[in-house]
């Protein structure tokens, strides 16, 4: 298959390092990462033939396609690092960028009408988050371990409420459908987290804070979009 015909998201889990060139150009591997190479460089602009390029220089930098271990962990374990990582780091950095767009807002915030439009959307990506992770923690990534145990041990996959595990995932994946989609109008409306010449530095370290977010968001929903979820319904359907 041609690489421009791939999805976004085969493209990512073949070759690790293409996620740092997705990142750079603004191309999303996890929540939009459904859209073939193709229409997802339409979508953002962007000559298909230039990220093919770049996508092969970041391959031979990092030498020959290797597996970024992901896949290889067990589930338990990947929930885990998950929850310890990025939960971890949306838990720690969600005030922190509040308190820098309260007081960017009300210094910058009239002459930059975006700045308040940006405090809203960031508040309820925050609050979403907030139902996401603890949902995931205290169903969804619990349930998935102990499929997973009895499965190792021969032993019955135990009854869920919800019947099937492709119920909430297909609602964890919709919440992240959803905190993308605002994440990336932060990007429009920041025109890619452009500093202004006016700004100072409390407004830098608030657009590089938000710009790191979102980074660390797309690794994060890729790790279960693409990974962690595709895996337990599969093991599911396997037992």
């Amino acid at each position: 298959m041609q690489t421009a015909e791939k999805t976004v998201r085969e493209i990512a889990l073949e070759n690790p390092s293409s996620m740092r060139v997705f990142e750079t150009l603004g191309i999303d591997y996890c929540c939009g990462g459904s859209k073939s190479l193709s229409d997802a460089c339409s979508a953002a602009d962007i000559d298909p033939a230039r990220v093919i390029d770049l996508l092969g220089q970041a391959q031979q930098e990092a030498g020959a396609p290797e597996s970024d271990g992901w896949n290889e962990l067990g589930l338990g374990e990947l929930s885990r690092h998950i929850v310890e990582k990025h939960h971890g780091f949306v838990r720690s950095e969600t005030p922190r960028i509040q308190s820098l767009l309260l007081k960017v807002v009300a210094k910058h915030g009239p002459v930059h009408s975006e700045l308040p439009q940006i405090e809203r959307l960031f508040a309820a990506i925050a609050q979403e988050l907030a139902t996401h992770m603890f949902k995931e923690e205290q169903v969804l990534f619990p349930y998935i371990e102990r499929m997973e145990q009895a499965l190792l041990n021969a032993q019955p996959v135990p009854p869920a409420f919800f019947g099937t595990v492709k119920r909430p995932i297909a609602s964890m994946i919709a919440e992240h459908d959803d905190a993308g989609a605002m994440l990336a109008q932060i990007r429009d409306l920041s025109q890619g987290f452009a500093v202004p010449g006016d700004a100072c530095p409390t407004f830098v370290a608030t657009y590089r804070a938000l710009e790191n977010f979102e980074r660390d968001l797309h690794k994060h929903v890729h790790l279960e979009n693409n990974i962690l979820f595709p895996r337990a319904i599969e093991m599911e359907a396997s037992s």
